[in-house]
């Protein structure tokens, strides 16, 4: 069972749309074939309501109808009038799972409590709605009031419900207590249909269901990217794919090709973004980096495991920077359908280090213009260089730029202002010339270029196009900052024209 949309909307600061929440609950059920999901909480405000409408409406006519559940309480039966205003049929009803929950926030006996749910219980029935029950804080009522807890189980045993909810709610469990916990449950009520619903608090909720499910669990509870209240719930990509790779004994229908677009739709819609380390959905996860795991993905696959990404609608790629090597260079090249010679895919390797020292990842987009820069460079004798200099733009202040230039073995120093960094840097370098009684060419056109889809730190190509004696003739330049990207291509400006 799915409770994104009840559940999940706790995360702190994310609040679904009615035309979202009926988005959503579509891809559950339609594209992942989710069994059931939980669409809201009763009573909540006049949005959720429309919502809730708006949702059972489309199931009714789908005939999903018994496949939505919400959220409701033990009110005198306010909840199920809502809920039939709202054309839902399953309601999952919040009840007090441990003592201290049920003495200190109801103040109530466990039989003032139990009388109040079989009234509701049996309003329901009465109004053709299936009841569920969540025994609240059960986690910690199995930790510290273990008697209570079979009391009220005792006494669900005896009522016309068709499940029986089992939450941590506070995430205290850890594997070894989800073990002992539910199986001494199954054992005391085997005919009860019983669902585990886990908490993340301590990052446990995924071994924690595991060990539910070996404990003899009849149903789960999760959340797409593991929303909800505060470290939140146990994730529905990493559930399934632990389920299918690690417990064959269970059969699920869920479609894991779509659990990657839907876990980015669910990200559109909330803005709470997925860490890029996420398994299965973050940005990273099938991303190889060292170089060493590219050339051993080259000799049988040597890097990989059961995680395949084209199982969840994904594909493998192969990091470009620092720590990359020719294995990962030449991953990226065949998919942009390219080949270099050795020689040159070394030249390429060494620029790609050099940027990724400045850069923490290089594209695969960015390959044609290290490609075009490198080869580019290699085409003439490099006799001047520019040692350094200091790009200063102020607020309220003209650029200026210090040069310090190295000119056929002699260094030189030069400052000047402009109406930008370039030009300050090109006005200095033109009082260089200008005291050696040289020319420079003129610069006759300038464009940048960024690989598509690129973000504020990609690499720039600045093409500058220059006149000398006539002819026309271009230069390169590749750094991911633009201004730096010019001052290269005009290096190798000034070399190609000595």
């Amino acid at each position: 069972m799915d409770t994104t949309l009840r559940d999940g909307e706790q995360t702190s600061g994310v609040s679904f749309s009615a035309a979202e929440k009926l988005t959503i609950a579509q891809l559950l059920l339609e594209e992942l074939n989710i069994d059931r999901i939980e669409i809201a909480s009763a009573r909540v405000s006049e949005g959720e309501f429309q919502a809730v409408k708006g949702i059972t409406s489309w199931a009714e006519e789908r005939g999903y109808i018994n496949r939505i559940e919400v959220l409701t309480f033990v009110d005198g039966g306010v909840s199920i009038d809502w809920m039939k205003k709202a054309g839902a049929k399953v309601q999952n009803l919040l009840t007090k799972g441990s003592m201290n929950h049920l003495t200190h926030q109801l103040k109530k006996t466990p039989e003032q409590h139990f009388s109040e749910i079989a009234e509701i219980i049996s309003l329901a029935q009465k109004n053709n709605i299936e009841t569920n029950v969540y025994l609240e804080d059960w986690s910690n009522g199995m930790r510290n009031s273990q008697d209570y807890v079979f009391q009220f189980l005792d006494f669900l045993a005896t009522q016309p419900i068709k499940r029986v909810l089992l939450p941590d709610t506070l995430g205290v469990l850890i594997p070894s207590l989800a073990f002992e916990f539910i199986s001494k449950i199954r054992a005391k009520y085997p005919n009860i249909h019983f669902d585990f619903h886990a908490h993340n608090d301590y990052d446990l909720s995924v071994a924690n269901v595991m060990e539910a499910i070996k404990a003899g669990i009849n149903g789960l509870h999760v959340t797409v990217n593991g929303m909800g209240e505060r470290a939140g719930n146990a994730p529905l990509e990493s559930t399934v794919a632990v389920i299918n790779d690690y417990l064959p004994e269970v059969s699920i229908n869920i479609k894991e090709t779509s659990l990657y677009s839907v876990s980015k739709l669910v990200e559109t819609f909330t803005g709470y973004r997925i860490p890029a380390n996420k398994p299965i959905v973050g940005d990273n996860v099938f991303t190889q980096t060292a170089g060493i795991h590219a050339d051993g993905d080259n000799k049988n696959n040597l890097y990989f495991n059961d995680l395949l990404p084209e199982r969840f609608g994904r594909k493998r790629k192969y990091a470009l920077g620092k720590t990359s090597g020719k294995a990962n260079i030449e991953k990226n090249l065949q998919e942009l359908g390219l080949k270099l010679n050795n020689e040159d895919l070394k030249l390429v390797t060494q620029r790609i280090i050099e940027l990724g020292d400045k850069k923490e990842t290089v594209t695969k987009e960015d390959l044609p213009y290290i490609i075009s820069d490198v080869l580019d460079s290699h085409t003439y004798e490099e006799k001047i260089t520019i040692n350094s200099y200091m790009l200063v733009h102020s607020k309220g202040m003209r650029p200026s730029t210090t040069l310090s230039l190295n000119l056929n073995g002699e260094i030189i120093e030069e400052n000047a202002q402009g109406d930008g960094q370039f030009d300050a840097f090109m006005n200095a370098l033109s009082k260089i010339y200008k005291s050696k009684k040289l020319t420079l060419p003129k610069l006759i056109d300038y464009a940048v270029r960024i690989p598509p889809g690129s973000s504020s730190d990609a690499l720039c190509e600045t093409i500058i196009t220059w006149t000398n004696n006539g002819k026309e003739f271009k230069t390169r330049g590749l750094d991911s900052d633009q201004t730096v990207a010019a001052i290269i291509a005009t290096q190798k400006m000034l070399n190609i024209i000595t």
